[in-house]
């Protein structure tokens, strides 16, 4: 038992959803597994264990932010020995050719936070999936009929930044794909722990066109990339 994760270590899989939204996550368990049960309501980030075509699978919100995720990723690698995660988020477009409800793979996190900075000094750490898990999820879109984008992603720490306009323009130019704000933290902690680790990401705002989804389409309709999690788990 953790902190936040109020559970026995053997009601967490060693497989792990990580959607931001906990009430993404009870979707997912009602939608998607099988014998879901709910292992973790501190703080209302719920986490839920079931079976997926028989394996077993966790679910567990992770809130929004590179130290919420931080949190919630170091409990479940260090106290409760998981050893693939797999954050299926929300991201912004920041490019003109990724549209409202693209599916993004994150091969590697650009970031502004500080986090990596007072962790390694003068070093800029380069965090980045694991190249099976970004194997596997192709192989799986590519079955399941769903176009997916491999690229990188940017990190931020801020959601409302006075400096956004200027720095996902920069991040166009070297190509990077779109901006979130935990995929920095989770592929640095997998590194750590020798965890596996993948971002899978449904685009629901774009900073190019103005488009926006809404609430319950966050929490209830970006199935294709659960779908995809579910498939590589």
């Amino acid at each position: 038992m953790s902190i936040h994760i109020n559970a026995d270590k053997s009601a967490v899989a060693d497989k792990v959803l990580l959607p931001g939204d906990p009430l993404r996550a009870k979707y997912i368990a009602d939608t998607f597994l099988e014998d879901a049960k709910c292992y973790n309501t501190v703080r209302n980030m719920f986490g839920f264990t079931g079976t997926y075509k028989g394996k077993r699978v966790s679910i567990q919100g992770t809130g929004m932010g590179m130290p919420s995720m931080s949190i919630y990723a170091n409990e479940l690698m260090a106290d409760f020995g998981v050893k693939t995660v797999i954050r299926i988020g929300t991201c912004g477009s920041i490019h003109p050719d990724i549209r409202l409800r693209d599916v993004l793979a994150a091969v590697g996190a650009s970031t502004d936070s500080n986090m990596n900075h007072d962790r390694f000094g003068s070093i800029s750490y380069a965090p980045t999936a694991n190249f099976e898990l970004m194997l596997r999820a192709s192989e799986a879109a590519h079955n399941l009929g769903i176009p997916i984008k491999f690229g990188n992603v940017f990190t931020s720490d801020k959601f409302y930044d006075d400096r956004l306009e200027e720095k996902t323009g920069l991040m166009r130019e070297y190509g990077v794909m779109a901006v979130e704000m935990e995929t920095a933290e989770l592929y640095t902690l997998a590194a750590k722990y020798g965890v596996s680790a993948l971002s899978l990401l449904t685009v629901s705002y774009s900073l190019v066109t103005n488009e926006l989804t809404t609430t319950e389409e966050r929490e209830k309709t970006f199935n294709d990339m659960i779908r995809i999690a579910l498939e590589i788990i």
